[in-house]
Parts: C-alpha cells; sequence; structure tokens
C-alpha cells in the first residue's frame, strides 16, 4: 500500500511538472500575420489565415483611421503613395495589395478571424500624425468595432502611445492591452492598471528584471520582434510569455 501512494504521488508530481512546464512555455505571436514563408503580403486576411493555420496563439495587425472615420489594416501610414489619415475610404478601397487582396478594412479583417478562436487578434492602434485626438479616436472606433462584431473574447490591443492604451482600458476595462513604446517600468504598468507589455528585445536585455518583476505582478511579457534563433532562444530561457516574430515556423521548431 506504501508503495503504491508513493507511485501514485510521484505520478501526481511529474504531472503537476509538466503543466507548468506547459504554462510556462512562449507562445508564438505572427507580425503582420504569416507572411514571410507563405507567400502572403504582410497584414493581409490571407497573412491572418496563414497563422491561423500555423497553429500561432496570436496573428498581429496594424489599424489606421481615414479622412472620414473609417479602419483600415496596413502597417505603414502610406500604402502605394497615398496617406491613409487623408484619403477617403473610396480612395483607399480601390488600392489592391501584392497578393491580390483589397486593402483590407478592419471590419473584413475581424469577421474573417471571427471564423475561428483558437488564434487571437492582436490589434495594434497605430498612432495618428495628424493629431492626439485622432489616435483616442481611432482607439474608441476600434473598441466599438470589436464589440459589434462580437470578437471581445478573441482581441487583444496594442498601441506605442500610452494614451491610447489607457482610453481603451477605460472604455473596456476587461480587456487585455499591452504598452509597446518601451519607456515605462513594470510598476508604472501596473500603476496604470494595463495587462502587459510588449516590448522590442533590445529593453528587456537592458532590463533584464523586467520579465520576472511582470510575472510577480500576474502581468504579462511580449517582445517584438524576434526573428533569429539565438535571441528566440534567449527569451524561451527567460520564459517570456509572448514572442512576435516574422519567422512563426523557425519558433515553433525551437519551441517543440
Amino acid at each position: 500500500m506504501k508503495k503504491n501512494i508513493l507511485v501514485f504521488t510521484a505520478l501526481v508530481l511529474c504531472l503537476i511538472s509538466f503543466q507548468g512546464m506547459s504554462q510556462n512555455k512562449s507562445k508564438v505571436i505572427a507580425h503582420r500575420g504569416a507572411w514571410k514563408n507563405t507567400g502572403a503580403t504582410e497584414n493581409s486576411i490571407a497573412a491572418m489565415e496563414h497563422a491561423i493555420k500555423l497553429g500561432c496563439y496570436g496573428s498581429e495587425f496594424d489599424v489606421h483611421m481615414s479622412a472620414d472615420s473609417v479602419l483600415f489594416v496596413n502597417h505603414d501610414h502610406t500604402i502605394k503613395g497615398t496617406d491613409i489619415e487623408k484619403a477617403t475610404s473610396q480612395e483607399l478601397s480601390q488600392i489592391k495589395l501584392e497578393n491580390g487582396e483589397t486593402l483590407p478594412t478592419l471590419e473584413a479583417y475581424l469577421k474573417a478571424g471571427a471564423k475561428q478562436k483558437k488564434t487571437r487578434l492582436i490589434l495594434e492602434i497605430k498612432t495618428s500624425r495628424i493629431s492626439k485626438e485622432r489616435s483616442l479616436a481611432l482607439a474608441a472606433k476600434c473598441v466599438e468595432m470589436v464589440k459589434a462584431l462580437k470578437v471581445e473574447k478573441i482581441t487583444d490591443y496594442i498601441a506605442f502611445d500610452f494614451d491610447v492604451c489607457l482610453k481603451v482600458k477605460e472604455i473596456a476595462p476587461k480587456t487585455h492591452v499591452e504598452y509597446l513604446n518601451g519607456d515605462k517600468t513594470p510598476a508604472e504598468i501596473l500603476a496604470a492598471g494595463l495587462s502587459g507589455i510588449d516590448y522590442h528585445y533590445s529593453v528587456y536585455k537592458k532590463n533584464e528584471t523586467y520579465i520576472d518583476d511582470m510575472h510577480k505582478e500576474k502581468l504579462t511579457t511580449n517582445v517584438w520582434t524576434v526573428n533569429d534563433k539565438s535571441t528566440m532562444q534567449w527569451f524561451i530561457d527567460k520564459k517570456v510569455d509572448f514572442i512576435t516574430t516574422n519567422e512563426p515556423e523557425q519558433l515553433f521548431e525551437l519551441l517543440k
């Protein structure tokens, strides 16, 4: 009987240890979708769909607001010589991506993402080059669109503008929001009520306690944009929560 109890105890401890290891494993976020090795255009709906097929934890994308307040997905402030903030939605809807897709609206992008529940939509609210007011208006419109399409449960937010992060938390308190700019300490993130940080890898390397400091407060850590194996492994060893990369396939291999 005593031997059986000891064996059972050992099995339970192994299971707990395995679960802990699984929970501590870094998760993969495809930066602008999975595009680099798939032939898809970055930030396209196809790139997001490839990230979903790969089994990525998240697919990151960027959102701007047109002159007439329609939301579009693109990284840069301009596309094919057109300034997104100064163009109308009608003008922007005529633009084709390299893979033949029309420049996606946020609505179209979210509707495509809503067809599944496993990969999270990591929505970056781009900082307006026109005014702070437009940045905050964009934040509010993003949250409104996410709610309208009922994708709150699979959508997280990131932004370089700290006020934008605070705005999202103000209007959607339960939403997961991470700050990007790298100039706030874990204590400041905690005090602001944000969910975590999403900093460039160089910030973490200069502040090696940040990951542990965040985890002690039950806050999340995300790192961008990590594309080489040695840096990926460094963050895996540090148990960062999320690694944002242009090379999701390579990161999955390291995480096996």
